[in-house]
């Protein structure tokens, strides 16, 4: 018995690892950086703290990144005239 016990817990260790390092990759690459909520909190319109309040983080990101970029395209087709 103490022979399996020996041999399980290791391996049971090590898979747990290996699984959480996978979770961990999947949690990096969704994660939302600091300066982005910085930003949006700072220059926040009322849809998108409506947004913030009722659907989360990632959805008034979202809704901040597509003004944002509305923004700088204006910005960009303004220039050459």
């Amino acid at each position: 018995m103490t022979a399996w016990f020996v041999i399980l817990v290791p391996l049971v260790i090590m898979f747990f690892a290996l699984f959480m390092e996978r979770v961990e990759s999947r949690i990096r690459h969704v994660s939302v950086h600091e300066d982005d909520v910085e930003e949006l909190l700072e220059n926040a319109r009322p849809d998108e703290v409506r947004a913030l309040f009722g659907q989360g983080i990632g959805r008034a990101l979202e809704l901040f990144r597509l003004r944002r970029r509305g923004r700088s395209g204006r910005l960009k087709a303004r220039r050459p005239r």
